[in-house]
Parts: C-alpha cells; structure tokens; sequence
C-alpha cells in the first residue's frame, strides 16, 4: 500500500503545487503589472503637468506684456492704423502697374458694330431658349 499511498501522494502534491502557483500568479504577478502600468501613467502626466506649467508660464508672460500700455498702442497702430490726437494719418498706396500694350490691331477694335450686331444679348439667348424648350 505504500506505493500507491505515494502514488496518489505524487499526484496530490502537483494539483496542490498547481493550485499555489496559480495562486501566486493572481495574487503577485497580475497585481505587480497593474502597478507598473500605473507608475507608467503617473510619470507620463508629470512630463505633461511639466509641459503644461512650462506653457502656462509662457502664456501670463505674454499676457503681461499684451496688457502695457506701450504693446496696446503698437498693435492699434500696426493693426488698425489708428493714431492719436492731433498726429496724422498716411498710407502709402502702391503705383499699379500698367497693362502691356497689344502689339497689333485687336479684331474687336477693327469690327466693333458687326461683332455686337452678330452676336444677341444673353438675356435674349436665354429667352430663346426657354421658349424654344416650353413650344
């Protein structure tokens, strides 16, 4: 009987073996990946919290200097062309430029009267149109 007291002792002691190393994986792997995963998230949001308060710092220095007075008078001028009291106003207007010449007569220059004569007038083609579409 010691054989197969043994024998069922074996197979006892790997289900039992078995059990306790599932168990140690629910109870110490699984946990320690979520803990991981979370000190991943955790140093991911202080390099964006850093970003954030970099920008933010940036932003209220341009925002201080948006609110000088000096700063709202350069843009009112650059933008708005606004002066003061008593200063004048000036804007350079560019020269256009003139269209090149043609070198020949042009063919409407040379038959004005038969070109508009061959030729109805839009309106009149729609018209002509729609009636000839209705009849």
């Amino acid at each position: 009987m010691d054989e197969a007291g043994e024998a069922v002792s074996s197979k006892a002691r790997i289900a039992v073996a078995s059990v306790v190393f599932v168990g140690f994986l629910f109870g110490a792997v699984f946990p320690t990946r979520t803990y991981l995963a979370q000190r991943r998230d955790i140093a991911a949001a202080t390099e964006r919290l850093a970003l954030f308060e970099k920008q933010n710092g940036h932003l209220e220095q341009e925002l201080r200097r948006l609110e000088s007075d000096e700063e709202i008078e350069r843009i009112a001028r650059a933008r708005f062309n606004l002066v003061k009291p008593g200063e004048e106003a000036y804007a350079v207007v560019p020269v256009p430029v003139p269209k090149p010449k043609p070198v020949g007569p042009s063919p409407a220059a040379a038959k004005p009267a038969k070109a508009n004569r061959e030729r109805p007038h839009p309106v009149v083609t729609w018209f002509r149109g729609a009636f000839q579409r209705v009849f």
